[in-house]
C-alpha cells in the first residue's frame, strides 16, 4: 500500500454515527490527519447547505462535495462547480415516485421542496441538513428549473431497491439514479458522481490516484471507490460496496471511520 496523502469520505452512514452525529474520535481523526499535512475533505449526498453545521469541526480547508458530487465548493461556499438536473428529467422522476406512492423532495439553491410534510423521513432529514423543508401545494413546471438533487425517501426498503433499477432504466441517460441510504433513492444529473470530487481534489493538491483513501457505505459512493488507490468499505456499508473495497473496517456507530484513519493511514 502507498502512503496516503489525501482523503476523501462520504458522511452519512461512515464519517457520522447513526444518530448523524460526529464523534469525538471522527473529529480527533481528522485532526490528526491536519497535523500530518494529508489533504481531507468530505462528498455526500447532502446539499451543500447541509453540511454547514461539521465544517468548523473539521476545519476543512479544501473543496468539498454535496449533492453526490453535483455540487464542488469552497469552505466559504463559493462555487467551484456545480450541474443541475435536466427538467424533464425532474419530472419524470416526480411522476414515477408518485406512481411508485413515493413523496419526491426536491432541492433548489438553498431550499428544499416538499409537497407532503407528512412523508416518510422528513423529520429526519431536517434534522440532518438543520433545515426545515419548503412546502408546496403540489410540484409544477415552475419547481423543475434549477434542481440540484431529488430524493425518493420510503420505509420500505426493497421498494427503494426496486424503483432505483426501474428509474435508473427509465431514464435512459438523462439522469442517474442510486442509494444514498437504503430509504433513499437520490436522483442527480447525468455523469455526476463522488468521483468527481475525488478528482478536482487530486488535481488541486497534485496527489497521484495511488496515494488517495476513500470511505464510504453505500452504492453512490463506487466511483469515488473507482478513483482511488485504497478504498475502506464501513462494517455497516452494502454488499457492492465491501466488494470493490480493499479494506473493510469497523460500523459508523463503532467509530470505524477513526479506526480505518488510524489503521490504514498512520500504521497504528
Amino acid at each position: 500500500m502507498s502512503k496516503i496523502s489525501l482523503v476523501v469520505t462520504d458522511v452519512d452512514g461512515t464519517l457520522v454515527n447513526m444518530k448523524k452525529q460526529l464523534t469525538p474520535g471522527a473529529i480527533a481523526a481528522v485532526q490528526r490527519l491536519h497535523d500530518a499535512g494529508i489533504a481531507f475533505s468530505i462528498c455526500s449526498s447532502r446539499p451543500p447547505f447541509g453540511l454547514r453545521a461539521m465544517l468548523d469541526s473539521l476545519k476543512l480547508k479544501l473543496p468539498f462535495g454535496g449533492y453526490n458530487g453535483g455540487a464542488i465548493v469552497e469552505p466559504d461556499f463559493t462555487v467551484v462547480e456545480q450541474t443541475l438536473m435536466p427538467p424533464d428529467a425532474v419530472k419524470l422522476a416526480v411522476e414515477f415516485f408518485q406512481k411508485n406512492g413515493i413523496d419526491p423532495w426536491l432541492f433548489v439553491g438553498s431550499e428544499w421542496l416538499i409537497a407532503n410534510p407528512d412523508g416518510d423521513h422528513v423529520d429526519l432529514e431536517t434534522y440532518t441538513i438543520s433545515t426545515p423543508p419548503t412546502v408546496v401545494p403540489k410540484f409544477e413546471e415552475k419547481h423543475f428549473q434549477a434542481v440540484g438533487k431529488m430524493v425518493g425517501p420510503s420505509k420500505d426498503h426493497p421498494k427503494i431497491a426496486r424503483v432505483v433499477d426501474e428509474l435508473q432504466a427509465a431514464f435512459g441517460g438523462r439522469a442517474h439514479a442510486a442509494r444514498s441510504q437504503a430509504y433513499y433513492c437520490d436522483v442527480i444529473p447525468p455523469g455526476i458522481s463522488k468521483g468527481r470530487l475525488v478528482q478536482v481534489l487530486a488535481e488541486r493538491v497534485g496527489v497521484p490516484r495511488e496515494e488517495i483513501m476513500v470511505l464510504g457505505d453505500m452504492e453512490n459512493d463506487l466511483e469515488m471507490f473507482r478513483n482511488a488507490g485504497f478504498g475502506v468499505a464501513m462494517g455497516n456499508a452494502s454488499d457492492a460496496v465491501k466488494s470493490i473495497a480493499q479494506a473493510v473496517t469497523l460500523t459508523n456507530d463503532e467509530d470505524g471511520f477513526a479506526a480505518a484513519i488510524h489503521r490504514h493511514v498512520f500504521g497504528d
